[in-house]
């Protein structure tokens, strides 16, 4: 999850918006673009995407929380998303996540040093090599703690 984003602007938001029709059935499409540009979906884009499609501001807040891949805060420079489906389970995420929410930060959050997102993900498509995660979009196969602390450093080192 590489965040090359640009910042938040009402004037970007509405460009965004202008290719999109008026349809009640395109507000989780026009929260995805604002969050792939902006790598989350501003407060203000809710009820920008509310006047855009014609429907209240409380529909758009809906679909936003109720999809947990959207984001209502700026990411962290790195995501770390570890793979929690059975597969993986059954090769060790639940200790690797233990370890990782001592050691990192509480899944679902954000490490002390505001640098690094801790997530879980349902499948990877990796389940040979479980368990799985990701780093900033790198596929990592049989993650261990040693693992995660080297992509972690080649992450940090990354432009």
């Amino acid at each position: 999850m590489a965040h090359l984003v640009t910042p938040w602007a009402l004037a970007a938001g509405q460009e965004l918006l202008e290719h999109l029709p008026t349809d009640e059935r395109l507000i989780l499409p026009a929260l995805q673009v604002m969050q792939q540009s902006f790598g989350y979906v501003p407060p203000e884009a809710v009820a920008l995407i509310a006047n855009s499609l014609n429907v209240s501001v409380a529909d758009v807040h809906g679909v936003l929380t109720y999809y947990h891949e959207l984001r209502t805060t700026p990411p962290a420079p790195i995501t770390v998303a570890v793979c929690v489906a059975e597969a993986c389970q059954a090769s060790g995420s639940r200790e690797l996540v233990a370890h990782l929410e001592t050691n990192l930060a509480p899944l679902g959050g954000r490490s002390a040093d505001g640098e690094v997102d801790l997530v879980e993900v349902f499948c990877l498509g990796n389940c040979a090599l479980g368990p799985a995660a990701l780093i900033n979009n790198r596929l990592v196969g049989r993650v261990t703690g040693a693992s995660i602390k080297s992509a972690l450093a080649d992450a940090r080192l990354a432009p």
